[in-house]
């Protein structure tokens, strides 16, 4: 790329979304220990024999496919493509980020009590503003800011663009966390900031190399979360074995240990197993709720909660069969003993009625038994990637990917042309950055700072290692050119 179309490119992106600056004031709003619910709920758990908690995953990428190469949202090219594959239904979409605002109110004004938990990318958060699409940003600001409203949503944080955190390197992932926090708070403000408190990650993936998933926790735990979902068969007790079938509906303490031996804690509340999108579209996990019986934590008893989360928008029984099950369903259980809640509400509810995160049951992430086998405590980086290269030469069933919501898809193999290039973009810009911004954290306001880091978060996204080689790999190809040209001018 010549100076002058780097700076005619630079010119194209000035707009750039608020990811950094106020590292300080954020880690400030996020970290106190007031709660978030347990004022404002209306549930009793003596009176409940189960509970169920549905969240909506909602994500479109950012692509360089603009008129002139600009930064857009995957929505708007969908809009403006009308003709190619499914993006007949962006006008569908559009309608399912915004929904909510439509029905919460509504359900409410009925003297209904609903539940959902939202998870929006970032990616999907600027696309919309970029495209000007304030109608549904407004929605959904109403049931964020609204306090009539708050004790019936609760947001989701996650990785700003859709980063798959296995894959991620280790320094990218607290910037990933860092930046959602920065952009819901300047589309929603601090207020509404201070309530998120649990954590969505992409692709429902998590870790299991363990100074991966050590880092990972960690970062959660100092931007302030409490607690974050995880796919069942993601986990494993810490014999090896799967979980309890119990364990599963109820909160989990998720152990993670990195090659020193250090360990880092965080509750876990578990996805059980199914399809995803068609469990939630028809409300299955309130129907499997109602098989469910109270059951006890440290004898204490408490009713289970079937958790459960689905892409908002993407496939036919979410456009169509959801919002013809999810209204209807919350008049009908006015005075159940079965009811929705959401994911801080239910940890609130549980520890106001003696249960702490020490009762939970314990798990860590799939495949560290056998890794741990083999360390023998002797806890050293060299002894842990001995025991990882050993495992992985001779037992198929073993892999450090991390597991996601399918186990028949790999965001490794076949994608070095990705993975190579974001990671050395990464190499470059901690090089660059992380030496200045430790003597002068102010460096994060700099524009040259934002830009960079924009097009380093970009670059790993998830969905340019989904849809296979072609043209999202290219868009790959394009944002890794464009973060060299900016980083290393």
């Amino acid at each position: 790329m010549t100076a002058t179309n780097v700076q005619q490119f630079r010119q194209i992106t000035a707009d750039i979304p608020p990811l950094s600056g106020k590292e300080a004031e954020i880690e400030k709003i996020v970290n106190h220990q007031e709660t978030v619910f347990l004022d404002k709920t209306d549930i009793n758990l003596q009176d409940k024999k189960a509970l169920f908690a549905c969240a909506l995953h909602m994500h479109q990428p950012t692509i360089p496919a603009g008129q002139h190469g600009e930064l857009i949202s995957n929505l708007q090219h969908m809009f403006e493509h009308q003709g190619e594959g499914d993006n007949h239904n962006a006008s569908v979409f559009a309608w399912c980020y915004s929904r909510m605002g439509d029905f919460i109110p509504e359900l409410v004004a009925n003297g209904c009590s609903p539940r959902i938990m939202l998870d929006y990318s970032g990616n999907l958060l600027w696309g919309l503003q970029q495209m000007g699409r304030e109608d549904v940003l407004n929605n959904l600001r109403k049931i964020t800011q609204d306090e009539t409203y708050q004790p019936y949503i609760e947001w989701l944080g996650t990785m700003w663009s859709h980063g798959v955190i296995p894959s991620t390197p280790i320094p990218d992932i607290k910037l990933h966390i860092q930046a959602w926090q920065h952009h819901f708070a300047a589309i929603f403000g601090e207020d509404a900031l201070k309530r998120v408190k649990g954590f969505s990650p992409p692709e429902m993936h998590l870790p299991n190399h363990p100074d991966t998933l050590y880092e990972y926790i960690k970062a959660l735990k100092e931007c302030g979360y409490r607690w974050l979902l995880v796919q069942e068969h993601s986990v494993e007790r810490l014999d090896g074995q799967g979980l309890h079938q119990e364990d599963k509906y109820i909160p989990n303490r998720l152990v993670a240990k990195n090659s020193q031996g250090e360990t880092i804690t965080i509750t876990a509340l578990i996805k059980t197993q199914g399809s995803d999108t068609k469990l939630v579209a028809q409300m299955q996990p309130y129907h499997e709720a109602k098989s469910k019986s109270r059951q006890f934590i440290n004898g204490i008893s408490i009713p289970p909660c079937v958790t459960q989360i689905a892409d908002g928008e993407n496939g036919g029984v979410m456009m169509n069969e959801f919002p013809r099950d999810f209204p209807p369903l919350w008049y009908g259980i006015k005075d159940s003993d079965v009811v929705g809640v959401n994911g801080t509400e239910y940890l609130e509810l549980l520890a106001a009625s003696g249960v702490s995160e020490d009762d939970f049951p314990v798990c860590q992430a799939v495949g560290q038994h056998k890794i741990w086998q083999r360390v023998e405590n002797d806890f050293t980086s060299e002894k842990v990637e001995s025991a990882i290269a050993f495992l992985t030469e001779n037992d198929h069933q073993f892999h450090t990917e991390g597991a996601s919501w399918t186990n028949d898809l790999s965001w490794v193999r076949g994608y070095e042309n990705v993975l190579q290039p974001m990671n050395q973009l990464s190499a470059l810009f901690h090089q660059k950055y992380d030496g200045v911004v430790k003597e002068n954290p102010e460096i994060t306001k700099n524009q040259d700072y934002q830009e960079a880091l924009l097009y380093h978060l970009l670059l790993q996204t998830s969905c340019f290692r989904y849809w296979g080689q072609g043209t999202w790999t290219d868009y790959a190809k394009e944002l890794y050119q464009r973060g060299i040209d900016i980083i290393r001018p």
